[in-house]
């Protein structure tokens, strides 16, 4: 049986950012507290999170990665509000948000949290540009110009935002995804398989954007990722099995997080 998570008791060392696990406070992001999730299936009750605690502080990159049907995707799920917990609490930036009637989620998670998808999720008969402000123009909310020119410039796309998604790259769809993410300056931002759908060369250049907009901008990014070499990109990897955390590892290699994966699926 995998060894239960437990929360590291000491923080970060200077000169980097706080790891994730540690205990919750203000500045945490994300927290979550005792998560559990059950799903009702032909068989009976399926859990697929069982008692995760887990903090996020501001300012981190966080990998998630385990076998298939670890609770990685649920966890992903819970802890951004698109899916409800059964037991315990899900905090953005402070705010409980587990008993939020769903209207009220909908609203907060429009103005909190950010979203990419390994799809890209772009409306392919609108432009770049209409992309990314779309959300932001849907909430009433006028864009910040400086702040999206500033996010187009350092992804690398501001020469391609009169330009609909079919007449984009794989990898530009994604820099436009970012880019729409960041635009609202959200809490956090949660990335499920981003690299998934690219090439290796394109995959890189997606993860050290991720990366860069975590030390260079302050955001916050939770990914799940299957890749253990995607996961090494961040700051601390959450490795899960049978839904819980089982273990929390801060700058792992991709062969330490292989190997790991490797034993989970064995049962080593």
């Amino acid at each position: 049986m995998p060894a239960p998570f437990r929360t590291p008791t000491s923080t970060a060392s200077a000169g980097r950012p706080p790891a994730a696990g540690t205990p919750r406070g203000p500045a945490a992001a994300v927290a979550l507290t005792a998560v559990h999730r059950t799903y009702t299936d032909g068989d009976g009750h399926v859990s697929a999170l069982d008692g995760v605690s887990l903090s996020v502080p501001r300012g981190t990159f966080l990998a998630v990665m385990g076998p298939s049907g670890s609770g990685k995707s649920t966890l992903l799920n819970c802890a951004s509000g698109l899916d409800r917990v059964t037991s315990g609490t899900v905090e953005i930036g402070g705010k409980d948000i587990s008993g939020l009637r769903e209207p009220d989620l909908t609203v907060f998670r429009r103005d909190h949290v950010g979203f990419v998808f390994q799809s890209y999720n772009l409306v392919p008969t609108l432009t770049a540009e209409d992309n990314i402000t779309l959300p932001l123009r849907l909430a009433g909310v006028r864009p910040d110009a400086a702040w999206v020119d500033e996010l187009v410039r350092r992804v690398g796309v501001a020469d391609r935002l009169g330009h609909r998604p079919p007449e984009l790259s794989g990898g530009q769809q994604q820099r436009v995804a970012i880019v729409r993410a960041l635009a609202a300056r959200p809490d956090i931002v949660f990335a499920d398989e981003p690299t998934g759908a690219l090439d290796g060369a394109t995959a890189d250049q997606t993860l050290s954007l991720l990366r860069e907009i975590v030390d260079d901008l302050g955001q916050t990014v939770v990914m799940v990722t299957h890749d253990p070499a995607a996961a090494a990109r961040a700051h601390d990897t959450a490795v899960m099995a049978s839904g819980r955390v089982v273990d929390l590892l801060h700058a792992p290699a991709a062969a330490d997080l292989a190997g790991r994966l490797a034993s989970l699926g064995t049962g080593r």
